[in-house]
């Protein structure tokens, strides 16, 4: 019973140790948008420039892969990101940028 009991305490220590590192990642994406100038072309909640597509509702829209793809390869417009950010930097965007999902207008 005491070994399970261990068990159970070191998975719940384990898992809020997961959130809170999310919720750091997620963060750290949020700052990254503002400080690598994503927010200069991009608009999220009514915040940003105009030049490249609204970012609120992306995270209902693409999955990671797909918001990881377009960071690093670019396209429509945006330039390539993969020589600019480190790895973990752009896990950090993904996580945040998913955490976008405002509905679209109609």
């Amino acid at each position: 019973m005491r070994l399970w009991l261990s068990l159970v305490c070191l998975l719940l220590t384990a898992q809020a140790s997961g959130f809170a590192s999310s919720g750091n990642q997620r963060q750290h994406g949020a700052e990254l948008f503002t400080a690598s100038g994503c927010r200069h072309c991009h608009t999220i909640q009514n915040v940003g420039g105009h030049k490249g597509p609204d970012l609120s509702g992306v995270g209902r829209r693409l999955t990671n892969t797909q918001i990881r793809m377009q960071i690093l390869q670019g396209g429509n417009q945006m330039p390539p990101f993969v020589n600019d950010l480190e790895s973990e930097e752009v896990n950090d965007l993904v996580a945040y940028l998913r955490t976008c999902r405002a509905k679209s207008k109609q």
